[in-house]
């Protein structure tokens, strides 16, 4: 018998549970007719139609959040962003985000220890009044029951324009929208936003004492915990 020439077939994509429950909420929006504005069931609720845990639906609802699905806001539940998206191409783009995380999680590593270090060097008092408002913009956000995700986004454009280096800062503008997805993705698991801010008081003191081994050190520690995210461990 014969063995072919062509290589074998790949192997078949195991899909997670969260991507079917995503597909699924895909599927029922664009038989429902919603569009951008509309609003999702409670997730209490939906968790019950689709006989998942609680869990499992927040993970999905985070996975269509990250690909620009639907927008999560505090005291207003879960909206849609835009008009009846196809299951196929969002199954696509969550599978391809997850991909993605780790290249995204060792830039920011490589880019933000070095920025800390520098900003330790060379901020100004400007520089830290801006790191402070955006503690303090987290922390009232946190406080309010929301997830931190503008806050924790100005702390870390205010450390990054604390450096004062522009190449470092056209990078970071460069996996900006990365860095927003896996920022969503790790701020929607409990207990990250608080800790996330102790994180990033930790850096801040270091900036302040212009101590920039301690700033890098910090600033690493705090991407190493923000990248233990419930997707990468699934």
């Amino acid at each position: 018998m014969s063995t072919p020439d062509s290589p074998l077939p790949s192997p078949v994509a195991r899909t997670r549970l969260y991507e079917q429950v995503a597909e699924q909420i895909t599927r029922w929006v664009a038989q429902a007719g919603l569009g951008a504005g509309d609003r999702l069931p409670p997730e209490r609720e939906l968790a019950v139609q689709l006989g998942v845990s609680r869990a499992t639906l927040s993970q999905a609802l985070v996975a269509l959040e990250v690909v620009g699905v639907v927008a999560v806001r505090h005291g207003d539940g879960t909206v849609l962003t835009g008009a009846q998206p196809a299951a196929a191409p969002v199954l696509s783009a969550i599978r391809a985000h997850a991909d993605r995380l780790p290249e995204v999680i060792d830039a920011r590593d490589a880019l933000e220890t070095k920025i800390a270090r520098l900003a330790a060097e060379r901020r100004t008092d400007e520089d830290l009044a801006a790191i402070q408002a955006a503690l303090d913009a987290m922390a009232a956000d946190i406080d309010a029951g929301g997830r931190g995700v503008e806050g924790d986004e100005l702390f870390h454009g205010a450390v990054t324009r604390a450096a004062h280096s522009r190449l470092l800062a056209d990078m970071m503008d460069t996996i900006g929208e990365l860095i927003r997805e896996s920022r969503i993705e790790s701020l929607s698991q409990p207990e990250r936003p608080r800790n996330s801010l102790a994180g990033h008081r930790a850096v801040a003191d270091a900036i302040a004492a212009g101590d920039a081994d301690a700033a890098a050190r910090a600033m690493h520690e705090h991407i190493t915990m923000v990248s233990d995210v419930a997707l990468l461990r699934d």
